[in-house]
């Protein structure tokens, strides 16, 4: 059962979320929020595994919302997926550095959204392909911001190199065969990745790859999938 809260100061826009999900045997919805201290609080409270929020509300941003989470210990085991109107690329930078896991328009099909809370409930990052598409022009459009990102003095070569893979939109089992390792392998250099950069998951370290100059987005096609960590 993946346990479900809601984020949003649209009491519509919340019920059609809750009535989506009620509907589905295997999610259940723990309680709903009107903005994003509300939010933190609920999340505090209820410990879901998602928490689908709103990047505009009043009060507080559920960017600001987001970043508490991601800092709070006790709330490790919450994956934020940010839905908005909006495919801002502010709010696309902003939501992954404070720790989302995922960002979807709220034009998303019901089905997409559904799989999308799957995927981010079992530990994966998520991005609609209209907002991967923002992410990379504005990737390309900034140069790499060494003074913010984490150190690579700390990755061995092999993890350098599944991070920029990650970073270039490869699942699991193409870093493996472009390597010539086992997927196991493979994930294991990803999961140490992470844990040496800091990273929640693999959305954050696909940044950091970015932000550190490690990848370079040339052109603005690196990323062929909308959904990271196959």
């Amino acid at each position: 059962m993946i346990r479900v809260a809601l984020v949003d100061d649209q009491a519509l826009m919340r019920a059609g979320f809750r009535a989506l999900l009620d509907a589905e045997d295997d999610i259940e919805v723990v309680g709903e929020a009107a903005d994003g201290k509300q939010g933190v609080a609920l999340v505090r409270d209820r410990r879901p595994d998602v928490a689908l929020v709103d990047v505009q509300m009043p009060v507080m941003s559920g960017i600001e919302a987001t970043r508490r989470i991601a800092a709070d210990p006790h709330l490790s085991a919450v994956r934020v997926l940010i839905l908005t109107n909006y495919g801002l690329d502010e709010y696309v930078f902003e939501a992954l550095r404070a720790g989302a896991s995922g960002f979807l328009l709220k034009d998303t099909e019901p089905a997409d959204l559904l799989q999308a809370i799957e995927v981010v409930a079992h530990g994966e990052a998520l991005l609609s392909p209209s907002v991967t598409r923002t992410l990379i022009g504005e990737f390309v459009a900034r140069p790499p911001d060494r003074a913010t990102a984490p150190g690579l003095e700390g990755l061995t070569r092999r993890e350098r190199e599944v991070t920029a893979l990650a970073a270039r939109g490869l699942s699991n089992e193409e870093i493996a065969a472009h390597m010539v390792i086992s997927p196991f392998t493979a994930k294991t250099h990803i999961s140490r990745a992470m844990t040496k950069l800091g990273a929640r998951d693999r959305a954050q370290l696909v940044v950091f790859a970015y932000e550190s100059g490690l990848v370079t987005a040339r052109g603005g096609a690196p990323w062929r999938r909308a959904m990271i960590g196959e």
